[in-house]
């Protein structure tokens, strides 16, 4: 838990690399974006829940993650060759396309709200895992500022994939291992759960 907190304490004093950085062009974006459609659509709304919805996604997150695609840290086979094309301002542009679109509702099974919201807003003092909404925001929006994505209308699969990658080390691309830590305490119904909340949430 201390860990944790030190590592959330050091992120949210880190200057937005973004503000440094030229500002990625919506209208380049959207050009750009053609090849990104047969996943994730042309306005970010992934049809399948396989890939993620990337409309309204923090454009800081987007780029990253594209980075990261191009240099190995996020290992997907799939976004590694496609990546390798990107330029940086490339990325930023993408960023600030998918960004400026408004991602489509998400929905939850009912049976699962309630051990999801709890998981969400408290964490889980016995296992150590602190409260989602700590790092991605009461409205699952997430701090732009740190990186950190936005989750709301998420598909449940996707983020349920995701949390598996990181409980067993497969995605690695998390600083200071905060999602590793944390995913890694989570159980699997617990997962399941937070999933479908944030699918929800918005």
């Amino acid at each position: 838990m201390k860990k944790f907190v030190l590592a959330v304490i050091s992120s949210l004093i880190i200057i937005n690399s973004a503000q440094l950085a030229a500002a990625g062009d919506v209208s380049a974006g959207k050009q750009k974006s053609a090849a990104c459609a047969a996943c994730h659509a042309a306005d970010g709304n992934s049809p399948s829940p396989d890939f993620p919805k990337l409309a309204g996604q923090n454009a800081g997150y987007i780029a990253k993650q594209l980075s990261d695609f191009k240099s190995g840290a996020r290992e997907n086979a799939i976004m590694a060759p496609i990546a390798q094309g990107l330029s940086e301002q490339d990325m930023l542009d993408l960023a600030a396309y998918f960004a400026s679109q408004e991602v489509a509702a998400g929905a939850v099974a009912e049976d699962l709200i309630e051990a999801g919201r709890q998981l969400y807003r408290g964490g889980n003092a016995q296992s150590g895992v602190p409260a989602c909404m700590a790092c991605h925001g009461p409205n699952g929006k997430g701090i732009p500022s740190a990186k950190w994505p936005m989750l709301s209308s998420q598909y449940s699969k996707y983020t349920e994939t995701q949390l598996h990658q990181f409980a067993k080390g497969n995605r690695a691309n998390d600083p200071n291992s905060m999602m590793r830590d944390i995913a890694g305490r989570l159980s699997e119904a617990e997962i399941k759960a937070v999933s479908a909340y944030v699918s929800g949430l918005h």
